[in-house]
């Protein structure tokens, strides 16, 4: 029995990491043993030794280490001093951002990209779209695949994240070790004896002894954040975007050295020709391709090194996740505050009107939700809030917006909840040029937009105004091979 044990065992179990928010709320309505025994001493200020689990539990967070006490104490605040709440949203943060854990049992992430998808399902790879210079990963003979189909790797690779642009993709593995394919043209694979398409994914050999932790894929160029918190980046560097200081292309991934000094960074997103790089401690770095105001700095001028984006820091702000779209961007803080900048055409900036903002601005409408994940692409903006629901703002283009009621030429101006996925927990969301996909919490893929090149999954379909569910082939075959 559970109450037999040694209550530091208890609590160890309880503060273990394994188990979620979720988890706690359900242990603390079924277990009667929680509730206030005086077997079990904890502090009065907690309700049991479960909201003391997750002040534990939040207090160990990367996040909620780094963040000021001011700050820690407005999440608190944000969260009605519930412990358990705040622990939710940190959880949650984390794995919109990264693999979405499902009540499935399996783990997932799900990119977007020009005309085409990438998922990772337990580890593996699979892709669906169109296979513009190899971006898909099957080799020069694959033109498309109406349906999601597995990768094959050259060596055995357990892939943990992936990054989808126009024409190629960047995978991490769990060791660390980086692999790309697709159009090379421009040097951004990072393999230094071709400029060719890579048509299979291939390791990036110049990151040997780095391992690697998140990639973000550009137009023209790549961006790799190691485990040590260093960015390094290759390809196109017209604008500056790799951040060297001059607009010398680089075959193989090199150091971002200013980046280096101003330290760890936690998080970066590349939009066509501009990156967005996090810091620890709140920080927001822009550099690349100033047009659109897509840097935040109030100007639209070209920033060959990273430069700290000072209307957060003026304010306080700590930054926890960003978004870098086609021409605006989007972030939001450790209070789960949305803020966007940049192009405001057909309403993606969710102000209600199509005003450009040339430095960020917190959006208003959605300041009682705590959002934990924003995403956006070409004029069009998701935010992700921590109970599972999705809004939507923008230009409908296709129907990638999600809203059925909605023309496909429609403009979104203020951020509305996507009611088409009310009956689902949506755990993570990805937006293309032109479609857009979901993963629920029990691991189900929903797909909405535009289906010309069979980027949803389906071979049928040519456009879906209503998210309509996608399947993976392998994965069921698999589940009916169990059951004969």
């Amino acid at each position: 029995m559970l109450e037999e044990l040694p209550l530091h065992l208890i609590l160890e179990i309880l503060t273990s990491g394994r188990l979620s928010a979720v988890d706690l709320v359900c242990l603390q309505l079924t277990a009667t043993l929680f509730k206030g025994s005086n077997l079990f001493p904890f502090p009065l200020k907690f309700g049991s030794l479960v909201d003391f689990a997750a002040f534990q539990l939040c207090h160990s967070h990367n996040l909620y280490i780094s963040m000021k006490l001011s700050a820690q104490e407005e999440l608190l605040n944000r969260c009605n001093g519930n412990w358990k709440r705040l622990l939710r949203f940190l959880q949650s943060l984390e794995q919109s951002s990264d693999m979405v854990h499902t009540t499935a049992g399996n783990q997932m992430q799900i990119k977007s990209g020009r005309y085409h998808t990438l998922l990772i399902n337990n580890s593996t790879v699979y892709s669906c779209g169109s296979c513009i210079c190899g971006v898909l990963g099957h080799g020069p003979e694959e033109t498309q695949c109406v349906a999601f189909t597995r990768m094959s790797f050259p060596l055995p690779a357990q892939v943990v994240h992936v990054s989808a642009s126009h024409n190629h993709a960047a995978f991490v593995t769990q060791s660390g070790e980086v692999f790309t394919c697709g159009d090379n043209s421009s040097l951004c694979c990072g393999h230094v004896d071709t400029n060719r398409a890579i048509f299979r994914p291939r390791r990036v050999e110049a990151l040997n002894g780095v391992p690697c932790k998140q990639v973000a894929a550009g137009l023209s160029f790549t961006v790799f954040l190691s485990r040590e918190g260093h960015v390094y980046s290759c390809g196109s560097n017209v604008h500056g975007q790799l951040g060297h200081g001059d607009n010398v292309d680089r075959a193989t991934p090199k150091i971002i050295e200013q980046l280096a000094c101003f330290g760890f960074i936690v998080q970066i997103s590349a939009g066509p020709s501009y990156v967005l790089a996090v810091s620890n401690d709140g920080t927001l770095y822009s550099f690349g391709y100033g047009a659109n105001f897509c840097l935040g700095h109030g100007e639209q001028h070209d920033v060959q090194q990273p430069r700290a984006v000072q209307s957060f820091r003026r304010r306080g702000i700590h930054v926890a996740r960003v978004c870098a779209g086609d021409e605006h961007a989007i972030a939001l803080d450790s209070s789960g505050y949305v803020y966007t900048w940049g192009k405001g055409y057909g309403g993606a900036l969710g102000h209600g009107d199509e005003t450009d903002k040339t430095t960020p601005a917190i959006l208003s409408n959605l300041k009682s939700y705590l959002a934990v994940q924003v995403c956006a692409s070409k004029r069009k903006t998701f935010v992700l809030t921590d109970g599972g629901s999705v809004f939507g703002f923008g230009w409908m283009a296709f129907g990638s917006l999600g809203f059925p009621n909605r023309g496909p030429l429609d403009k979104v101006l203020s951020p509305e909840v996507l009611e088409s996925l009310r009956p689902h927990h949506i755990s993570q969301v990805s937006t293309g040029l032109y479609h857009s996909v979901v993963v629920t919490n029990q691991g189900k893929i929903f797909g909405f937009g535009d289906n010309e090149r069979a980027q949803l999954g389906h071979d049928t379909l040519r456009g879906c105004l209503k998210p309509t569910e996608i399947f993976i082939p392998d994965i069921i075959h698999e589940s009916e091979n169990l059951y004969q």
